[in-house]
């Protein structure tokens, strides 16, 4: 059966909703938001990101700088042989 997410601000919605699913044979489930899960992509951890960590102490490294990625590529990310 397909589904289909709908956000609403009012109970009244809620409840109009609900009589309509009587008539129309359609069901509602309350979802409860849940957090994102950690999950591996070829054999790499993916954590979902934290807003509470502060990076304000980056910005001094990296703002005002002209950092270029295929020059960051070439000088920094090259294996040694």
């Amino acid at each position: 059966m397909p589904e289909l997410i709908i956000k609403y601000k009012n109970k009244r919605t809620l409840e109009a909703l609900r009589d309509f699913s009587k008539y129309f044979d359609f069901s509602i489930e309350k979802r409860k938001k849940t957090k994102k899960a950690e999950f591996n992509i070829k054999g790499v951890t993916i954590v979902p990101a934290d807003s509470s960590v502060d990076t304000k102490e980056l910005e001094d490294i990296f703002s005002n700088k002209s950092i270029e990625a295929k020059q960051l590529r070439q000088n920094a990310w090259q294996r040694t042989r």
